[in-house]
């Protein structure tokens, strides 16, 4: 169950919209089985999940991924899940994005008691809307003791750059003023994946998008930002481990909207 973007409607002076690009719901439904995946996109997500209505859960930090990840799940639980916009993670969460990088995290394991106490009362709130609020009060708190170094601000103004209309990570570099060295460096502490990698992640999915209303490949190459279709197979096979047809064939028969990216921290052991 997909919910509205209700971020900004929080009653609080800190605005989570600031740093949150998405906020969801997604069930789990007793006895179905289903298969998860997350594809590799360059964001930080935060993960609450939650059992017996309530009474038992954890809170679990997944850095950016370099490499899709799928999962078979069952069982009946609710997970609320915050994806943070690239490049606000750390002032966040105290911790550079790349010491996160394909992998999971307990929020406890980042922030220590104060963790676990936000975990618990997230789990005791009664909605999406409670749950942002909770959250906003605590991020408030982290933001004002953590320093933002300019580098940050330089990773942000580069993946606008690479979601819109550059390719080229070199041309980046120049319209930004700075050398490739610089901005990759800049990239990795901030985003968690170099600014190639992240411009890759950005065809695959402009690719993904495409083939729901089209079937030539060669077509969504081009309008992906690929050279030719043969590069898109090689992205797909590298960063999925499936050809395009076949992701797109299992996706179709095995992942049920909004249900995507709901699992993704079981399938790193957690």
């Amino acid at each position: 169950m997909r919910v509205p973007r209700t971020i900004d409607s929080v009653a609080s002076t800190f605005s989570l919209s600031r740093f949150v690009e998405d906020a969801r719901v997604v069930m789990s439904v007793a006895g179905r089985a289903r298969q998860l995946a997350r594809l590799p996109d360059g964001r930080t997500t935060l993960v609450i999940r939650m059992f017996d209505e309530g009474r038992r859960g954890d809170v679990c930090v997944a850095g950016p991924r370099t490499r899709a990840l799928f999962k078979n799940v069952t069982g009946d639980a609710r997970a609320v899940i915050l994806q943070f916009k690239p490049g606000w993670s750390a002032p966040l969460l105290g911790v550079g994005a790349s010491a996160l990088t394909d992998r999971i995290v307990p929020l406890e394991d980042l922030w220590g008691h104060s963790g676990s106490d936000l975990c618990h009362a997230l789990l005791a709130a009664r909605g999406l809307p409670e749950v942002l609020d909770r959250l906003s009060q605590s991020m408030a708190l982290r933001t004002r003791q953590t320093f933002e170094p300019a580098s940050a601000r330089l990773a942000r103004r580069a993946v606008r750059l690479l979601e819109g209309d550059e390719v080229r990570v070199e041309r980046v570099a120049a319209r930004l003023g700075v050398t490739a060295r610089h901005l990759r460096r800049a990239f990795t502490e901030s985003i968690g994946i170099g600014p190639k990698d992240f411009a890759r992640t950005v065809r695959l999915r402009r690719a993904v998008r495409l083939a729901e209303t089209s079937k030539d490949w060669g077509r969504i190459a081009a309008e992906a930002g690929y050279y030719d279709q043969s590069h898109l197979i090689a992205d797909f096979r590298e960063l999925i481990g499936l050809t395009p047809g076949t992701f797109l064939k299992r996706a179709g028969e095995r992942f049920g909207p909004g249900e995507a990216e709901a699992g993704f921290h079981d399938a790193a052991g957690r």
